[in-house]
């Protein structure tokens, strides 16, 4: 078993080539919440050539709609079905984003759009949505504020738990590929 990787965001790509599928990484930086309100107004706005309220070059975006916070940073974070995103990911990656977080299978092309871009797919672990919280040092919504929980926002996270789903040669923890 290898050891745990430790990166921080923006990802480069001598960061995203060095990650292997299956493997435990520790991330730390800025990541950018969207569901898929967010990702259809994105890919909108891409559709007509305007301006990305986040430039997404080399940004992680974590499929996640965080709960209500209380008094804390933000509430329970967990992530989100990351297959509903897929018609989506394509025109981001070209965008220049290079990571995502979510929970659950791809689409092969989507795996092959990951690979193309020299992206990474990364799994957050599903139902510890309140532990993954407790990464999180900071919160702030960035755009698309009526959508609520939909919203973008900025988290900066410490290390938060993930590992390669799809790592940027294409290789997939789901299909074996």
């Amino acid at each position: 078993m290898s050891a745990i990787k430790r990166i921080k965001t923006p990802l480069d790509k001598k960061a995203v080539a060095s990650l292997k599928a299956g493997d435990e990484v520790l991330l730390s930086g800025v990541i950018y919440t969207a569901r898929d309100q967010a990702h259809s107004r994105l890919c909108e706005m891409i559709k007509r050539s305007e301006s990305l309220p986040v430039d997404l070059e080399g940004q992680v975006i974590y499929y996640c709609g965080p709960a209500p916070s209380g008094n804390r940073v933000i509430g329970a974070c967990g992530p989100t079905t990351s297959g509903r995103m897929d018609p989506f990911t394509p025109p981001l990656l070209k965008a220049g984003l290079k990571g995502m977080i979510g929970k659950g299978a791809r689409s092969a092309g989507v795996a092959g759009a990951i690979r193309h871009s020299g992206a990474v797919y990364f799994l957050a672990p599903g139902g510890a949505g309140a532990y993954l919280s407790e990464r999180v040092r900071k919160c702030e919504i960035v755009a698309f504020e009526d959508l609520g929980p939909e919203a973008i926002y900025r988290l900066e996270v410490e290390d938060f738990p993930l590992v390669v789903g799809i790592d940027s040669r294409g290789r997939d923890i789901y299909a074996g590929r």
